[in-house]
């Protein structure tokens, strides 16, 4: 269960933080496919016009709102082996963290273990150094600022259940940051070549990692991070392919379907959370 994102089946509640405070959002989805509306309900103590603006442009990244699909679906109408897998979840949009700085530690905690597992030890990151917020329902934990991270020893997030290696490499990733040392969301401007390498050359970055990040973190549709194991199997039984499958087969096998790997991506984890029960009958956003 990931605690920081919240989905009850009709709801989507995250709570964002600011430099002035932290502010409860609630997402819900108002009217059919053909005309979709989200209503957005705030709550936090300094809840202004220049927060709603910072709210409404988070949610538009985070939820994928303004990137149009319409050449990825008229790719796949005319594709049979695409197309039954994009239809079944049609109106799905491209997934974001609210900061490349989460996007990475997400990348680290998810290193060589099952997404499951991953999340535990993120819920319990949030729950222990994120802010919290409570109106009266459950409480929420905002994900870590990296000064909420940097002035910690290493100890206190082994004790979470991170590995020593991946506590060492948060803490690093924190510290550089408030330093000024390393400028994740300057990467925006960067090409993936120069993301990776930079990304490859700290401490515990690899390249699945990084291209995590140009996915998740930066939003590049085209990437299909071809070292996740578990994507990898997805695409190979999907495919009917013989595995394993090696890097270089993953991007063989997608390039019919590029600019929109990444979308490829997408969808088959949906359908591995189908296959698992996990997955809520009604999607969170509108198309």
């Amino acid at each position: 269960m990931n605690a920081l994102d919240r989905w009850d089946g009709k709801s989507y509640r995250r709570v964002l933080t600011f430099i002035d405070g932290e502010v409860e959002l609630s997402v819900t989805q108002a009217g059919g496919a053909e005309a979709p509306c989200l209503d957005i309900a705030l709550v936090g103590d300094r809840v202004g016009r220049d927060v709603e603006v910072k709210v409404v442009a988070g949610l538009e990244r985070m939820l994928g709102l303004k990137v149009d699909l319409s050449s990825f679906y008229k790719m796949a109408a005319a594709d049979n082996v695409i197309g039954p897998l994009v239809a079944r979840f049609r109106g799905v949009k491209p997934p974001r963290f609210p900061t490349v700085f989460e996007s990475l530690l997400n990348a680290v905690a998810n290193q060589q273990l099952s997404l499951e597992s991953g999340l535990s030890l993120l819920n319990r990151l949030g729950a222990i150094h994120g802010r919290t917020t409570s109106t009266g329902r459950t409480s929420l934990h905002a994900f870590p600022r990296p000064q909420d991270l940097a002035g910690l020893e290493p100890q206190a997030l082994h004790n979470l259940g991170f590995s020593r290696r991946k506590s060492a490499t948060i803490i690093e990733l924190a510290q550089s940051v408030v330093a000024g040392r390393l400028d994740l969301e300057g990467f925006e401007r960067l090409a993936d070549d120069e993301v990776v390498a930079r990304l490859t050359s700290l401490s515990g970055i690899g390249r699945w990692s990084a291209e995590y990040v140009l996915l998740r973190g930066l939003g590049r549709l085209h990437v299909f991070p071809g070292d996740d194991v578990g994507a990898r199997n997805n695409l190979a039984r999907w495919l009917r392919l013989e595995p394993p499958l090696d890097y270089s087969a993953v991007a063989r096998a997608v390039a019919r379907w590029q600019p929109y790997a990444g979308m490829v991506y997408f969808h088959l984890l949906l359908a591995r959370l189908e296959a698992a029960g996990q997955l809520a009958a009604e999607p969170p956003v509108a198309e």
